[in-house]
């Protein structure tokens, strides 16, 4: 497994993949609080429902 930062790779698809799942999140946050519907995130395996209401809410970062 290669240990080296993503934003240091050769293949440019994997160097902006990261902010390219940052704006498909921000995008599926900005659909669910717009419908009102909740989102199902996993953290360490963790299943979480966000209401549309805790997506203003401080988390911390």
């Amino acid at each position: 497994m290669n240990k080296n930062p993503m934003d240091q790779a050769d293949d440019r698809d994997l160097r902006l993949s990261q902010q390219a799942m940052e704006r498909a999140a921000q995008r599926a946050h900005d659909l669910a609080k717009s419908t009102g519907t909740a989102i199902v995130i996993s953290p360490n395996g963790v299943i979480e429902h966000l209401t549309p209401k805790s997506y203003d809410k401080p988390t911390g970062k």
